[in-house]
């Protein structure tokens, strides 16, 4: 997701960014990569196309995020709110990562959120 400021490729992203729709009023965002301050933005962005907005219950598969940090948290906070606010909702598949699932059980993401285990992904 990250490009350079001259326009030409800054080489692999931290992020990749990956939206499959599931169900009628059900989209999937998975997430590979770190999902941190570079990344939010273009992720917040991201999540404001029609594709998205449209869905009542989104499920963000962290299964292969590697490195999660506070900005990353705010999107997913900030997703979760505007899903409350239209009667939708937000869950989470659980990060592989031991590094990114400490983040989110120390934040108490993990009571905050519907979290699922990745082998779960079908059934989300």
């Amino acid at each position: 997701m990250a490009d350079s400021d001259d326009g030409t490729d800054a080489g692999p992203p931290r992020l990749r960014l990956r939206v499959t729709r599931s169900a009628a009023d059900r989209t999937v965002i998975a997430l590979a990569g770190r999902f941190d301050a570079v990344e939010a933005l273009a992720v917040r962005e991201r999540l404001a196309r029609a594709d998205i907005t449209g869905a009542g219950h989104l499920v963000f598969d962290l299964a292969d995020v590697t490195f999660l940090d506070s900005a990353g948290l705010a999107v997913l906070v900030r997703t979760r709110q505007d899903r409350m606010r239209t009667g939708g909702s937000v869950s989470l598949i659980r990060p592989v990562s031991e590094d990114s699932m400490r983040v989110l059980r120390l934040t108490q993401f993990d009571q905050i959120f519907t979290m699922v285990d990745g082998r779960a992904r079908g059934t989300t």
